[in-house]
């Protein structure tokens, strides 16, 4: 078969198609699962701390005492959300995360809920991530900084191309980065702590500068000062739901894999959180939001991030380890986004099962990866990024609230879960099991609830409320979706009487010229044997349609020809009229149009062939009671190019998989 001119450049892009029987090759160890799933909780340790100290920076210095206990307020609930999101994988193997608990728990309205505030922080997600890590490099590279747009458009679509690829190929790509950042912050904690032990206490280069408090700081106002670093600090748990919602790409056993995944990526993300807190407090680290907050700066002084300080004070501000952080930093803040592009397509392919979203999301592209939700989530945060002009400062106020959303949703339906459990005849093993588990989810929903009222206060004025208006549209849409599809199906089912056969078939036969197409499209017409049988063409030059009707008078044609007058030389109206008359005059009939046409082998053929046909065609799908039928005429380009073609079993054995036919020329 021809093959389409965008398959070569295609091929080389994305790679070869697989068979479906491949699947099981694309399935994921562990060991590259961690950086496909988990790259976005552990690169959120290069910035956790750094938001609970700019949150209690609001106090002044007065509360930086407090700093341990927040940082310990996250890791609590790190530690109750991977241990809920373990349950979910064991209980829910088949993947959907918060939105397949709250469908089977909550109801669908809670559950397109989850759902909505999942698939708008996973484009969140990519543009966040992606404009961080541009930013950290255009803050090494000055010169760059007026391109952080197209850099980052750059990043999204490379993140696009790499998935396209194949989920394997993404955690081979992505597994340097990741794994390097993780080497290089235990390395600064451990040699951190080694200082700290013999006595030479790294300080930081803002130990000597002080912060001014932006309010009081006393009662209630310092127990929402508080709240707030801990929802800001909160953004460690970005992207846990994700491991969930893919439970179905991990080698078998499939949820115990993911939840063994889970388990490692919570100890490591609780130790590099724990640590990086250490050191940051151990080597006096000072930032604020407003760099004018801190006293005693030097002039031209540029306030530099936590993690930078920490590991410029432990490793020395020239070293290699330093610059390898840095650089280590920057790669997994933008190959984070990539969590959200295996979170977002398997999400949108349950939904579009589900008949919540078009059903092409539910299907798979040649790589066997979700393409459709693939390219439309690198199409959102590239939008979103554009409109933003990539600035972090700006994408984080709407960042993380759809994230507590659908934990919040998750727990509470797992709740519901362990209610319905204990009401089963299970023995005392089991019984003991689900109390501990509804304890620990319930702890979960309402650490998670709170979490949530606390970001959506505090940032709500920032920009959080573009998030509040974005989830009931994506709500809105995805139930107008389903009644779309409920309508269809109402529509579409058969009645008891079965299908009730037309009076008659009036067949139509197009003609332009009497060529080799008309005469076979003729001899199919007739050998449908048709209750009447017409061959029209529309007149918009006399001479040619004399000329016409001599020639199939002279052939003998045994089809009457009928010619439609076209004063203003358009085609399509005189046909479409005289197919409206015939249905007028019999309602219960059916007009059948036979359409000849070219098959053409090579692209630019098609634009110039066949255009008033396809617009004739599309005009005559949208009439009742009408069968259009083309009469496809291979040229010798087409046969050409089709017998280029390897055979069907050597494309089987490539893993070519099926080819479509290619339009008429």
């Amino acid at each position: 078969m021809k093959k389409s001119v965008l398959d070569f450049p295609k091929r080389l892009i994305v790679g070869r198609p697989l068979r479906s029987s491949q699947l099981s090759e694309t399935l994921l160890p562990k060991k590259l699962a961690l950086p496909i799933f988990c790259s976005d909780p552990l690169s959120s340790n290069a910035y956790a701390t750094e938001q609970i100290l700019l949150g209690l920076g609001v106090g002044g210095l007065a509360l930086t005492y407090v700093t341990p206990w927040v940082a310990a307020a996250v890791v609590l609930l790190l530690v109750v959300v991977i241990a809920s999101y373990r349950q979910i994988c064991h209980a829910y193997p088949h993947g959907g995360g918060a939105y397949a608990v709250s469908r089977a728990n909550l109801g669908h309205n809670a559950s397109l809920v989850a759902a909505s505030a999942l698939l708008v922080d996973y484009v969140l997600t990519v543009a966040v991530s992606v404009a961080a890590g541009v930013a950290n490099i255009v803050s090494a590279i000055e010169p760059l900084v007026p391109y952080a747009v197209q850099l980052s458009l750059g990043m999204v679509a490379i993140l696009t191309v790499v998935n396209l690829r194949g989920v394997r190929q993404s955690g081979t790509v992505f597994a340097i980065p990741t794994y390097g950042f993780i080497a290089v912050v235990f390395a600064m904690i451990l040699w951190g702590a080694v200082r700290l032990t013999v006595g030479r206490r790294p300080v930081a280069e803002s130990a000597s500068f002080d912060v001014e408090p932006t309010s009081q700081t006393t009662g209630l106002l310092a127990l929402a000062v508080v709240l707030r670093a801990f929802s800001q600090g909160s953004t460690a748990l970005a992207g846990m739901e994700v491991v969930s919602n893919g439970v179905p790409n991990f080698r078998k056993p499939e949820a115990r894999n993911a939840a063994a995944t889970l388990a490692i990526m919570g100890a490591i993300t609780i130790t590099m959180l724990a640590g990086i807190t250490a050191l940051a407090l151990a080597s006096n680290t000072r930032v604020a939001e407003d760099p004018e907050q801190l006293i005693g700066v030097p002039p031209g002084y540029e306030q530099k991030t936590v993690i930078a300080q920490v590991a410029a004070a432990v490793f020395g501000a020239n070293s290699i380890l330093f610059f390898l952080l840095a650089a280590f930093t920057a790669a997994i803040l933008i190959f984070a986004a990539n969590t959200a592009f295996n979170g977002f397509p398997v999400l949108a392919s349950i939904l579009g099962e589900d008949g919540f979203l078009p059903r092409q999301f539910g299907r798979r592209g040649d790589r066997l990866v979700f393409s459709n939700g693939i390219l439309l989530l690198g199409l959102l945060s590239g939008v979103l990024i554009w409109a933003f002009d990539a600035s972090t400062t700006r994408l984080i106020q709407l960042y993380i609230i759809g994230v507590f959303v659908s934990f919040t949703l998750s727990q509470v339906g797992m709740v519901r879960h362990w209610n319905r459990r204990l009401r089963e005849n299970i023995d005392a093993t089991e019984r003991r099991k689900a109390h501990r588990s509804r304890l620990i989810n319930a702890v979960g929903a309402s650490f998670t609830g709170l979490v949530l009222v606390v970001i959506l206060v505090s940032k709500f004025t920032r920009g959080a409320w573009i998030v509040a208006i974005a989830l009931p549209l994506v709500y809105l849409t995805m139930k107008a979706i389903r009644r779309h599809y409920d309508r269809i199906a109402a529509e579409l089912q058969p009645g008891r009487a079965g299908t009730t056969l037309p009076s008659n078939v009036h067949a139509i036969v197009l003609v332009s010229k009497l060529h080799a197409p008309t005469l076979r499209a003729l001899a199919f017409a007739r050998a449908t044997r048709p209750s009447t049988l017409t061959a029209v063409t529309v007149q918009t030059k006399r001479a040619e349609t004399g000329a016409l009707q001599r020639e199939w008078n002279e052939r003998g044609i045994p089809v009457p020809l009928t010619v439609l007058d076209s004063p203003y030389r358009e085609i399509t109206g005189p046909v479409l009229d005289y197919v409206a008359r015939i249905r007028r005059k019999s309602p219960r009939d059916i007009v059948s149009v036979f359409v000849p046409e070219y098959v053409v082998g090579h692209w630019w053929e098609q634009l110039l062939h066949n255009q008033s046909a396809l617009r004739l065609k599309t005009r005559l799908l949208f009439r009742p009671g009408v069968m259009v039928t083309s009469v496809p005429w291979q040229l010798g380009s087409a046969e050409a190019a089709l017998a280029r073609q390897p055979d069907e079993e050597t494309r089987i054995a490539a893993g070519g998989g099926e080819e479509r036919k290619a339009p008429g020329g």
